[in-house]
């Protein structure tokens, strides 16, 4: 038997109050990544601002040269002058000699500009160990396999446990039918794991980039129309959601299926999942064509360095 639970508009003042914090709290943490994404990823073609470019530099790499002159012309552009990232630069097509490291003056640079952050004991690349710098100037094949595999099950689990409350405080709210509730509350699931699989896919070819895009965007929204209707329920209820009578008003979402209908949304419906079934397909082929024997080839590297 179902239970009864009291909506967000009937629960108790401290309750509220206890929700909205949390929501509010979510809310700025979310856009500060937002920011923070625009200052690593944004900065990866050297121009501020998120494009296609950038997540295709971050994932699969500027092939076109090295991981540090890709860092140099991106997110560490504002770390050094235009000289000393000349210098730098020259340096790395030089050959990166360590005989020339001093010689070139690239040395004291990174020494001035990059050890402060880069340095042993970081979690980033320490460039007081020559090895380490000599690794970063290789041709940038953009993120790592380990990397991937570190920030996607820390964004798994903490993403996971962020809309995990933010959909149990939206589960009270009483604006839309059983229906759409649900598919609200699963959706930041589904974009989740998308978002995580397009960094993967994109790392074995460029052309998925687009998809990390709408994973993203399916995330923000779905996170912002919880955030939304919560709050409007809890403090607003009698303004936004009742008519001048006081009666309450058409649940959204019963309107928006009878124009879903109306312009026949259904056989759209029914043609998106014949697309998102090609789709899958054509992934599974990409990643055994392409995905598989890319892991066997860094397979059998580490294990030769390991020899």
């Amino acid at each position: 038997m179902a239970r009864e639970f009291s909506p967000l508009k009937q629960q108790d003042t401290p309750v509220k109050v206890l929700f909205t914090g949390y929501l509010t709290t979510v809310a700025v943490g979310y856009l500060m990544a937002l920011i923070q994404i625009l200052f690593t990823h944004g900065m990866a073609d050297g121009k501020f601002g998120l494009s296609i470019d950038d997540i295709v530099y971050s994932y699969y790499g500027n092939r076109s040269g090295t991981l540090l002159e890709t860092k140099l012309n991106g997110s560490m552009k504002e770390n050094a002058s235009e000289r000393e990232r000349f210098v730098i630069m020259q340096w790395v097509r030089d050959g990166a000699d360590q005989d020339e490291f001093a010689e070139s003056g690239a040395e004291k640079i990174i020494q001035d500009r990059c050890v402060m952050c880069h340095s042993k004991g970081a979690s980033i690349p320490d460039f007081t160990d020559f090895n380490v710098l000599k690794e970063l100037t290789k041709e940038d094949e953009g993120a790592t396999f380990g990397s991937l595999t570190r920030v996607s099950h820390i964004h798994l689990f903490g993403i996971s446990f962020i809309f995990m409350f933010v959909g149990l405080i939206f589960s009270f709210s009483e604006t839309s039918t059983i229906k759409y509730k649900s598919i609200a509350i699963g959706m930041p699931y589904v974009f989740l794991l998308v978002d995580i699989l397009s960094w993967w896919l994109t790392k074995l070819h460029p052309m998925f980039a687009w998809l990390v895009v709408f994973a993203g965007a399916g995330m923000a929204v779905s996170f912002a129309f919880m955030w939304t209707v919560s709050v409007l329920e809890m403090w607003v209820f009698d303004k936004v959601f009742l008519d001048a009578e006081g009666q309450p008003r058409q649940q959204w979402s019963t309107i928006v299926e009878a124009k879903f209908k109306e312009l026949g949304g259904e056989d759209a419906a029914r043609r998106l999942g014949v697309i998102a079934k090609r789709s899958g397909l054509f992934l599974w082929e990409k990643w055994l064509t392409q995905g598989v024997p890319l892991l066997e080839a860094m397979y059998r590297k580490l294990s030769s360095k390991k020899e």
